[in-house]
């Protein structure tokens, strides 16, 4: 589900190496402003970059072996 999520959202290469980069390196969890800096970088609105978070977190939950949605325990 999420890796159809993840491409209805129809991204380039450009912008998915800038969403991942600043995914692993400033924060699974960006903030207004950062989201908004990097949805500028990316040319994306912030709904859009917000949205690409929210699966790249479920992700990378489930990946951990956690659950989907954000519980109690802090990533």
């Amino acid at each position: 589900m999420a890796s159809t999520a993840m491409e209805r959202l129809n991204l380039s290469e450009y912008q998915m190496k800038v969403l991942e980069d600043n995914f692993k390196k400033v924060s699974k969890h960006p903030d207004g402003t950062t989201l908004l800096l990097i949805a500028a970088e990316c040319g994306l609105s912030e709904e859009e970059t917000q949205k690409w978070f929210k699966i790249r977190n479920a992700q990378w939950r489930q990946a951990e072996g956690l659950p989907a949605e954000l519980g109690s325990v802090l990533d």
